[in-house]
């Protein structure tokens, strides 16, 4: 499975971009694709179009659940890395990614790679 953050998810909607490219060769390997439920809410935060979101559900096979695991491994992340404004979001995607032992694709690596144990891609 890879885990898609938002970014990388916006980018693979656009037609031939890299993104785009490289998702359609996960899907055709066989890979399955996931994002947190936090992922996915900032993508639906938009701005959206309704058939953009209706591709988006199609090739995300799964919407993984924040849980209180998750939570806490986030809050570990956070205070683990400097408390840095603005970046609960990225270990709260981070915690998720983890906890499924998923390979992270993101535009952001450099908001990722800090985190001890996730692969990013």
């Amino acid at each position: 499975m890879i885990h898609l953050d938002t970014s990388f998810l916006i980018r693979a909607l656009v037609p031939r971009s890299p993104q785009d490219r490289q998702l359609r060769k996960w899907l055709r390997a066989g890979e399955r694709s996931s994002i947190s439920t936090i992922g996915w809410s900032e993508f639906l935060c938009g701005p959206v179009e309704p058939r953009h979101v209706e591709l988006a559900s199609r090739v995300v096979f799964e919407r993984l659940s924040f849980t209180e695991e998750e939570a806490v491994l986030a809050v570990e992340l956070f205070n683990g890395s400097g408390r840095r404004r603005g970046s609960l979001t990225d270990c709260m995607i981070a915690a998720t990614a983890l906890r499924h032992q998923a390979p992270l694709a993101t535009l952001d690596p450099d908001d990722f790679r800090r985190f001890d144990g996730l692969e990013v891609i």
